[in-house]
C-alpha cells in the first residue's frame, strides 16, 4: 500500500552548516508542511518535507535518534545517514511538544520493529530442538548521532498555523509458520520418546510382577526356614548339625534380605520412571494444544491477509476509475477552453470590424 502520512504539522526548516557545524542554514523561505510517513512494506518511519517539488527533509527514524528541544519553539535531531542535523522552528510551544511526542512514539515503534526482526532471524536460524522466537527484517540500520545544546538556535518567526492530519496506526503483519514447524518437530520428538518410555514401562511392569512373585517365594522360604530352625533347635541330639545348618540358613536369609532390598530400590526407580513418563505425556498434550492454537491463529491471519488483499484491489480499482474520470474531465475542459478562445477571437474580430 506504500507510504502513508500519519502526522503532519508546519514549521520552518533548517540544516546545520556543514562547514562550521554551528550556524543554521534555512532551507525553506516560509513555513512548510513536515510529515511523518509510515512505509508498511519495509516497516519504516520517515520524516519528509517538501518545498515545492524539492525534498528538503528525508530522514529515516532509527531507535538511536534523539529529538532535542533547544528553545520553546525550536527543536533538532541528527541524521547520520544524511550526515546532517535538521532543525525545525514552530509557531508555538504546543506544536513543538506535539512533534516531539510523535518523534518519541515512532522512535519506540522503530525500536520494537528492530527487536522483532532480530527475534525472527534467530527463529529461522535456531535448530528444531531448541526454543525459537520471531520477526521481520528491519531496514533501520544506520547509527545516529545526537545534536548538542551548544548549537545555535535561530530566532524563527512564523505566521502560519500548523496543520495536523489524523494519525493512523500501521502495524506490521506477522506470520507464525516458523513457530508451527518448530512445535511440530518438538511433538514428533516427544512422540518418539513416549514410545520408547512406554516400551520400557511395559518391560518394567513385567519385571516388577516377576520380582514380586520371587519376593513372595523368598518370604515363604524364609518362614519355612525359620520353622525348620525352630524344629532343629528342639532336637538336642542334633545340636551341632542344627547349629551349622542354622548358620547357613542365617546367611541365606541375610542374602535374601539384601536381594529384597535391591529389588525394592529397583521398584522405586521404576516408579520414578513411570512418573517421568507421565510428565512427558502431559508435556506432549500441552504442546499438541499449543500447536492447535497456532494453526487456528494461522487460519485467522490467512483470512485477514485475504481480506486486506481484496480491499487493496478494490482501492486500486477505485483509484483507476477516478483517474479515468479526471482524464475525461480534463479533455472536456480543454475543449471548453478551446471554444472560449475561438469565441474571444471572433468577438475581437467583430469589434475591429465595427
Amino acid at each position: 500500500m506504500g507510504e502513508q502520512p500519519i502526522f503532519s504539522t508546519r514549521a520552518h526548516v533548517f540544516q546545520i552548516d556543514p562547514n562550521t557545524k554551528k550556524n543554521w542554514v534555512p532551507t525553506s523561505k516560509h513555513a512548510v508542511t513536515v510529515s511523518y510517513f509510515y512505509d508498511s512494506t519495509r516497516n519504516v518511519y520517515r520524516i519528509i518535507s517538501l518545498d515545492g517539488s524539492k525534498a528538503i527533509i528525508n530522514s529515516t527514524i532509527t531507535p538511536n535518534m534523539t529529538f532535542t528541544k533547544t528553545s520553546q519553539k525550536f527543536g533538532q535531531w541528527a541524521d547520520s545517514r544524511a550526515n546532517t542535523v535538521y532543525g525545525l522552528g514552530f509557531s508555538s510551544e504546543h506544536h513543538l511538544s506535539k512533534f516531539a511526542e510523535k518523534f518519541q512514539e515512532f522512535k519506540e515503534a522503530a525500536r520494537l520493529a528492530k527487536e522483532k526482526s532480530q527475534e525472527k532471524m534467530e527463529l529461522t536460524s535456531t535448530p528444531s530442538q531448541e526454543s525459537a522466537g520471531g520477526d521481520l527484517q528491519s531496514p533501520l540500520t544506520p547509527e545516529s548521532i545526537n545534536g548538542t545544546d551548544d548549537e545555535r538556535t535561530p530566532d524563527v518567526t512564523q505566521n502560519s498555523e500548523p496543520r495536523v492530519e489524523p494519525t493512523q496506526n500501521a502495524l506490521p503483519f506477522s506470520h507464525s509458520s516458523a513457530i508451527s514447524k518448530h512445535w511440530e518437530a518438538e511433538l514428533a520428538t516427544l512422540k518418539g520418546n513416549n514410545a520408547k518410555l512406554t516400551a520400557a514401562l511395559l518391560e518394567s511392569t513385567a519385571n516388577v510382577k516377576q520380582w514380586k512373585q520371587q519376593l513372595a517365594a523368598y518370604q515363604e522360604e524364609a518362614e519355612r526356614l525359620h520353622k525348620r530352625v525352630t524344629e532343629l533347635e528342639c532336637v538336642s541330639s542334633q545340636a551341632n548339625a542344627v547349629h551349622t545348618h542354622k548358620t547357613e540358613l542365617n546367611q541365606t536369609i541375610q542374602e535374601l534380605e539384601e536381594t529384597l532390598k535391591v529389588k525394592e530400590e529397583e521398584i522405586e526407580r521404576l516408579k520414578q520412571e513411570i512418573d517421568n513418563a507421565r510428565e512427558l505425556q502431559e508435556q506432549r498434550d500441552s504442546l499438541t494444544q499449543k500447536l492447535q492454537e497456532v494453526e487456528i491463529r494461522n487460519k485467522d491471519l490467512e483470512g485477514q491477509l485475504s481480506d486486506l488483499e481484496q480491499r487493496l484491489e478494490k482501492s486500486q480499482n477505485e483509484q483507476e476509475a477516478f483517474r479515468n474520470n479526471l482524464k475525461t474531465l480534463l479533455e472536456i475542459l480543454d475543449g471548453k477552453i478551446f471554444e472560449l478562445t475561438e469565441l474571444r477571437d471572433n468577438l475581437a474580430k467583430l469589434l475591429e470590424c465595427s
